[in-house]
């Protein structure tokens, strides 16, 4: 039987049906916003004093997250997952979340409030910003309450992702939360790499935070539709995980005053779509350092290719877009074969016997693969999605850059190929 929950004014005549979401029983309410719009949330009943409220991301609410939120039931937590995009009639995609105001989490955190339980928030890559602005919004038309926190998987809170060489510039609401915040961040994932820099932007702002870091996982894993065995057992997990999560914030908890709205970093807004194609690099053309081993043991510096044209490529098995365009790649450098171009290809924190079945089993190829073992390349080349690449001249500067994957063997790139190969060597 569905727990029933104390209704107040503010939820009206709720309206209840008996539905199903995904493969589970879930109890389906619509809870009144501001101008007459409604949010529909699917409530996954729970006999505990724990109540967690999912927000959507830029991929929605996905199925599969009703299984996780029946396996945080069956804990005893229970579960709000409250679609907000389909309250405002608006499409899944990132630059809709910019819409949601965050006075409709302030909304749903009271009614959830309501039940008399301890609430929470949980929500997963862009959709972390409108759970931290709309949980400080909370804060300040409360000031004398208190809410268990914020979970946060894979959390995207950077005003846009990095050209190639940029600086990254985080949203001011990173820098403005004070509430505890548990993130979960798997480790087949270019923000791995971005953890430190995630904890001292939370922390400026008085947050206590809490880094979990999920081996062998990709971003998405509880819904990707290519997930592999790892990820489905990582999946199957995550009800376990969630429910530690909330004890450890319940250790750090109370009442807090909102932390200050710090000045952005730089200009905000969603980024515009660009075609995925090699551009001028408009970053200092001077490479950072690039020393490491290759796949075969051999140590290889950058510093020895002057003279030579050198894509720099940054990959990792784990990427379909990456293992998309390798074989572009390897028809690239076979096309310029007599020529000074060469590909170096480094390889993002996976040891030797993974990278080697992925080449036998995978992707054939006979460009040179260098290991970053420790991620310092990654972070010194600014590198914040994979795959990201750098076309350097003879003289060993940056002219082209490009992240994400494309389609190296076409006439277009032959031609920035064969013009910087004309170039003089000094």
């Amino acid at each position: 039987m569905i727990a029933a929950l104390r209704l107040t004014p503010l939820v009206l005549a709720v309206v209840l049906l008996s539905s199903l979401s995904g493969a589970f029983a879930a109890e389906q309410r619509l809870i009144p916003l501001t101008g007459d719009v409604e949010a529909p949330i699917a409530v996954h009943p729970a006999s505990g004093d724990q109540l967690l409220l999912w927000l959507p991301s830029e991929h929605g609410l996905p199925d599969p997250v009703a299984e996780v939120a029946e396996g945080l039931a069956g804990q005893g937590i229970e579960v709000w997952e409250a679609d907000l995009l389909e309250a405002h009639f608006l499409p899944v995609q990132a630059s809709s979340l910019a819409e949601v105001p965050a006075a409709d989490v302030v909304t749903l955190i009271e009614a959830a409030r309501e039940t008399g339980k301890q609430v929470y928030v949980a929500a997963s890559d862009q959709g972390a910003v409108l759970a931290l602005e709309g949980t400080r919004a909370w804060q300040q038309a409360h000031p004398d309450e208190a809410l268990g926190g914020a979970v946060l998987i894979s959390p995207n809170l950077y005003t846009s992702t990095p050209e190639p060489g940029e600086t990254a510039r985080y949203l001011p609401i990173a820098r403005a939360t004070n509430l505890p915040v548990y993130v979960l961040q798997p480790e087949r994932s270019p923000w791995r790499w971005r953890l430190e820099q995630l904890y001292t932007r939370l922390s400026e702002g008085g947050a206590s935070v809490f880094l979990h870091q999920l081996p062998g996982v990709r971003d998405r894993f509880h819904f990707r539709p290519d997930g592999d065995p790892a990820e489905a057992r990582r999946s199957e997990q995550l009800p376990r995980l969630l429910a530690r999560s909330l004890s450890l914030l319940d250790r750090v908890g109370g009442v807090r005053a909102v932390a200050p709205l710090p000045e952005p970093e730089g200009q905000t807004g969603v980024a515009e779509t660009r075609e995925k194609t090699l551009r001028p690099y408009e970053g200092d053309p001077a490479p950072p350092e690039l020393a490491l081993s290759t796949l075969g043991g051999k140590a290889l510096d950058l510093e020895d290719r002057q003279g030579e044209v050198v894509l720099i490529n940054f990959w990792a098995s784990w990427c379909p877009p990456c293992v998309h365009e390798m074989p572009s790649m390897e028809r690239l450098e076979e096309h310029f074969t007599d020529e000074d171009f060469r590909i170096l290809a480094v390889n993002m924190g996976e040891d030797e016997d993974t990278i080697r079945t992925f080449l036998r089993e995978k992707v054939d190829v006979s460009f040179t693969i260098l290991l970053d073992e420790d991620g310092a390349a990654l972070k010194r080349w600014r590198v914040f999605a994979f795959p990201t690449s750098y076309l350097l001249d003879r003289r060993g500067r940056i002219r082209y850059a490009l992240f994400g994957a494309t389609e190296w063997d076409t006439p277009a790139v032959y031609e920035i190929v064969e013009r910087l190969l004309a170039e003089e060597a000094s």
